[in-house]
């Protein structure tokens, strides 16, 4: 599988040629180069390290866009048995953008639903990039209220750039239909663990996003607006969107720092898109643990523990 490298891991790249290179020669004669190949493979996993311990907000918006990365589907192929995906808003269409249905994780029945942008161009067309329509988050209220009235916990993965701002949308209610979906996510009686996969853009995240715990990959990103429609608007060029990205903390470390994330989970060295099986073990651990600790508490005390951290975002200081 191509890795797709960006920009800044050129370096890294030209070292793995090289390794498969050599391993080519290898096969193909009777030379002994596993020394050398060795070598390089430290040299790549040191250089790797260095690239990735001093990465910008600008290169972790792009690794959370990475072509490569694992989506919601990839997760549930990997982390939930007996899934059954359920279509539709029983209002007026199914909205591939967002895939939900039930399954099991750590031996309990879970609600799982998440963004689902597509590999190919076919696959990214027809599920709108990631981007849902109102028949998507109103899909998303169905499956919720289902697991509350089975008393199922609600898994969300969230990866969109955000809401479909197309007129069909609008002319549906998107604005309505994102505001439902954080009514009933603020008051649905059954846990919610939210996380982010890739992108958290908007309120096309948040729609998904109002949650007990919240947990962020470490290469993953969230914000009110995209760096490039951010500095559009400052700057009237989306050229800037690398300054545009310092300035919006969108990473986890000053999410993480701001108090607005409760768990970062470590991706593998090079990025979630290297290791499939590593980063879905990982977060079906993180999953897993939440829940534990959240059906432990009764739904009154569950629901006073969501208000105290939803009321507790944000600071600001009265002046006289």
């Amino acid at each position: 599988m191509s890795l797709d490298y960006l920009d800044f891991e050129k370096p890294i790249a030209e070292l793995e040629e090289k390794i498969v290179e050599l391993q080519r020669a290898s096969s193909s004669s009777n030379l002994d180069l596993e020394r050398e190949i060795n070598s390089l493979r430290s040299r790549n996993h040191e250089s790797t390290k260095a690239i990735f311990s001093k990465l910008g907000a600008w290169q972790i918006t792009q690794l959370a866009r990475h072509p490569r990365r694992p989506y919601t589907l990839d997760y549930i192929e990997r982390i939930v048995t007996d899934f059954q995906e359920l279509h539709g808003d029983r209002m007026f269409a199914d909205d591939p953008a967002i895939v939900s249905g039930l399954g099991k994780m750590g031996g309990r029945n879970v609600a799982i639903i998440g963004h689902q942008k597509g590999r190919d161009t076919k696959e990214r067309t027809r599920r709108n990039f990631g981007m849902p329509r109102p028949e998507g988050y109103r899909k998303a209220q169905r499956i919720m209220r289902l697991a509350e009235r089975f008393h199922m916990p609600v898994v969300t993965l969230i990866d969109t750039p955000g809401a479909y701002p197309g007129v069909d949308a609008e002319e549906r209610g998107q604005s309505e239909a994102i505001a439902t979906s954080l009514e009933v996510m603020a008051t649905l009686k059954t846990p919610i663990v939210s996380v982010v996969i890739g992108e958290g853009g908007s309120g096309g995240a948040l729609a998904i996003g109002v949650c007990d715990k919240l947990m962020m990959l470490e290469y993953a990103t969230y914000s009110v607006i995209s760096p490039e429609g951010c500095a559009s608007i400052l700057w009237k060029s989306a050229a800037k969107a690398p300054e545009a990205a310092e300035a919006m903390k969108v990473t986890t470390k000053d999410l993480s720092r701001l108090g607005l994330v409760d768990e970062v989970i470590k991706e593998p060295l090079g990025g979630a898109h290297r290791d499939y099986d590593a980063i879905s073990e990982a977060v079906k651990n993180a999953i897993n643990q939440s829940l534990d600790a959240l059906c432990e508490d009764s739904n009154e005390v569950l629901m006073d523990k969501r208000y105290q951290r939803l009321t507790g975002f944000g600071q600001f200081e009265l002046k006289k």
